[in-house]
């Protein structure tokens, strides 16, 4: 097993505990007790922030767990798609690094592949135009 850094191993563990339903359980039997003692602190200030502050706490360090988590998923989808595209004979190699091209170059690599598609969907023997294909 590769060597990983502590926090990648806890955002990893964290990532996979918050995500079953007995956390999600836990969860919600915590709001029903802090509501349920709503009346016995006479819904004080103190009671409003005692739970403000700890799904504030919670939530911001969530945050940083899902966005490293979707980080590490996204690449290794990535890396596998490139690698599914290297080893297609006629793939667009052109895409390989699509993820880092700009919006506008973006919008036009989508029109031209809806165009595709609508040709291809409609019977159309219309020729593939892509700008890597050895055929063009």
């Amino acid at each position: 097993m590769q060597n990983k850094s502590i926090y990648t191993r806890f955002a990893k563990w964290a990532s996979n505990f918050c995500g079953q339903p007995k956390v999600f359980i836990a969860a919600v039997v915590l709001i029903l007790v802090w509501i349920i003692t709503g009346p016995m602190f006479h819904y004080s200030n103190t009671w409003q922030l005692v739970i403000n502050t700890f799904t504030t706490i919670i939530t911001f360090l969530m945050v940083f767990v899902i966005q490293n988590s979707q980080n590490r998923d996204t690449q290794a989808i990535q890396l596998k798609l490139d690698e599914l595209i290297c080893a297609t004979k006629g793939a667009a190699n052109a895409l390989l690094d699509v993820e880092d091209l700009d919006d506008q170059k973006l919008k036009e690599m989508n029109a031209k592949y809806q165009t595709m598609g609508t040709s291809a969907r409609g019977g159309s023997d219309q020729q593939d135009t892509r700008e890597d294909d050895p055929k063009n």
